[in-house]
């Protein structure tokens, strides 16, 4: 159902407050606007179409119900029964929200309906409005179906202007909705928000902050070339903050495949729709006179406390932050409310590659990372503390390796922060040691039950993996020689492998139960998360892979054995369906267990400079 009289208390808490939102900003930037669509302009009474079915009991029973009912199952057979007795029924109301048949075939999305309809229909019929003020345009925007919107539009391009609810344009609708393709199609045939069509700033900014909000970066790109003065507004700029994922692919935090093979990728790539678009208002914003630009990005003191440089950084926005801070190298010393730096945010919400930066930056760095907040808390203390972004350590797999994680960023946050200061305590009387310690107490619990539990639940394998391979050794397929005692195939190569495959699976295994011992007996130490128990856990869960392994290659060279001369399909299939499982599933544990312990080495200090490159105007 499109937005009418029933929805109007929630649109009027949802769509006009975000109006209201962009021209507060307006009024900042000196950019006029007068409201949203439904009071700047005054609404007119909707184009109803005629409602003679409905004032008879009778027509309604048995016209506009069957009607009604073939075209919302997409019967165009049975609606075209109906419609064929009486041209003008295509032009009546045949609901009490005095929707059309068009209407009704739209907001079905049947396609075959609405195309037989547009056959019979005058251009002014496809003008009529429901009672709400919607065209049959607004229908197709609302539903998101561009092949709908298309065959009306080529019909009849009138309906780009054509408002309909609340004085809302059909772009602005199908914005609204955030179906792409339809946005996109309606902008490209429409007369770009022309002031004579009735848009006005406070509603093409609308329409652009939501296509940002909404990843159509490519459309709001359009939208700027065509109107570039909409781009210098608080909220547009804290919206691209809000996008990481927008501006590139290698957003994923602990993407351990890419730091071990390489770091991220360093091939030249085209630039991402939302980087171009951040670009040109960048661009823009960077002739404005200084005080306005502090302005836009801290706001005038009282208003806003969200900042759009700690917007993207608690987003761990790095690639916007990096085109900011490159352009005005002086906003890095910017603070929020709490005094503290972008970096004391990254930090806070462990976002590494903006932390990185402090290593392009020259001694710099260690005036920033002695910086006390209000609370009275360094870099380091921040460092000790639990994460502050949403999903927390979701991202890490097992509680040894979270454990493993923040103890990554402590030593590395130490290891920047002076020698003096890291005993410092806060207005709290906590040093950063020691509130590692207290924040992360239960974590560190949960660690060795997992732990535990893993160990536990792996030596159970392990034992029984054994337990066959050892019984196998002597129960060997093919039987002993009556004679000589000695086994009947033993002379064969084959047979020699299947041995040593079954001999190699039970050392493994064995292997693998001593470390997981050795795992059960740990004192769980803070500082065993770092390197012993991964360590641990890495050799253990490789031996026991390689058993596993072993253990199918033996049992696949016994079927060799057995069908060496004959049925020699038999063995091969086996061999490859064992394989199968182990290729699908314990590889990709293995691997990430192994850049847990491995990993942290591309974590930081990355060689890829971000700051202080050319900008691509």
């Amino acid at each position: 159902m499109l937005i009418g009289e029933e929805e109007e208390v929630e649109y009027e808490e949802t769509v006009v407050d975000d109006v209201e939102e962009v021209e507060e900003d307006d009024g900042e930037d000196d950019v006029s606007g007068e409201g949203s669509p439904s009071n700047s302009k005054k609404k007119q009474p909707p184009k109803l179409p005629p409602r003679d079915l409905l004032a008879s009991r009778e027509d309604y029973t048995f016209i506009c119900i069957p009607l009604y009912s073939a075209l919302i199952k997409g019967d165009w057979k049975s609606a075209n029964q109906i419609v064929s007795k009486q041209e003008e029924l295509v032009r009546c109301s045949i609901t009490k929200n005095c929707e059309t048949a068009l209407h009704i075939a739209v907001s079905a999305q049947n396609t075959k309906c609405v195309e037989e309809l547009l056959k019979i229909m005058k251009d002014e019929d496809l003008e009529l409005q429901n009672k709400d003020g919607n065209t049959v345009l607004c229908f197709a925007a609302a539903a998101g179906n561009r092949t709908l919107a298309e065959m009306l539009v080529n019909r009849y391009k009138k309906l780009l202007i054509i408002p309909g609810a609340r004085n809302m344009m059909p772009l602005y609708i199908a914005t609204l909705f955030s179906n792409h393709d339809t946005v996109e199609y309606l902008y490209d045939n429409s007369e770009k928000m022309a002031d004579k069509d009735g848009w006005e700033d406070t509603t093409r900014r609308w329409v652009l902050l939501e296509c940002i909000k909404a990843d159509f970066c490519d459309v709001a790109l359009k939208i700027l070339k065509d109107h570039p003065e909409l781009g210098s507004n608080k909220k547009i700029l804290e919206a691209l903050a809000r996008r990481p994922k927008a501006y590139d692919d290698r957003f994923s935090q602990f993407c351990w495949r890419k730091w071990f093979f390489g770091e991220y990728a360093k091939q030249e790539k085209k630039d991402s729709d939302a980087m171009q678009l951040l670009r040109k208002i960048w661009k823009r914003i960077m002739e404005m006179h200084w005080d306005h630009i502090h302005d836009l990005l801290n706001g005038k003191e009282g208003i806003y406390s969200r900042r759009v440089l700690f917007v993207a950084a608690e987003m761990g926005n790095t690639e916007f932050l990096v085109e900011i801070i490159s352009q005005c190298p002086d906003l890095m010393w910017t603070v929020n409310d709490n005094m503290q730096t972008i970096f004391h945010v990254a930090v806070s919400h462990r976002h590494e590659r903006i932390y990185n930066l402090l290593h392009e930056i020259g001694s710099m760095k260690d005036v920033i990372t002695v910086h006390v907040d209000k609370e009275g808390n360094n870099m380091l203390h921040l460092a000790g503390m639990k994460p502050n972004n949403i999903n927390g350590l979701h991202h890490v797999r097992g509680e040894v390796f979270k454990m493993q994680w923040e103890l990554l960023w402590f030593k590395e946050v130490e290891a920047m922060v002076p020698f003096s200061y890291r005993e410092n305590k806060n207005k709290a009387g906590k040093t950063p040691r020691e509130l590692f310690t207290e924040n992360h107490k239960e974590l560190a619990s949960r660690g060795e039950i997992w732990m535990n539990q893993t160990a536990t639940q792996c030596i159970v394998v392990a034992t029984l993996i054994a337990t066959m391979v050892f019984g196998v050794a002597f129960a060997i397929p093919g039987g002993y020689d009556q004679n000589s005692g000695f086994p009947t195939f033993m002379g064969k190569e084959i047979y020699i492998a299947f041995v040593i495959s079954d001999a190699i699976s039970l050392i493994f295994s064995a292997t693998s139960i001593l470390v997981f011992l050795s795992v059960l007996t740990s004192r769980y130490d803070e500082q065993d998360f770092l390197i012993s128990l991964p360590q641990k856990l890495m050799i253990a869960l490789a031996t026991l892979f390689l058993s596993i392994l072993t253990m199918l290659v033996a049992f696949s060279l016994s079927f060799f054995v057995l069908y060496h001369s004959k049925l020699i399909w038999v063995p091969i299939v086996i061999s490859i369906v064992a394989v199968v499982p182990i290729a699908i599933f314990y590889r990709s544990l293995l691997m990430d267990v192994y850049h847990a312990l491995y990993g942290y080495k591309y974590i930081f200090k990355s060689k890829q400079r971000l700051l202080y490159q050319n900008p691509k105007y």
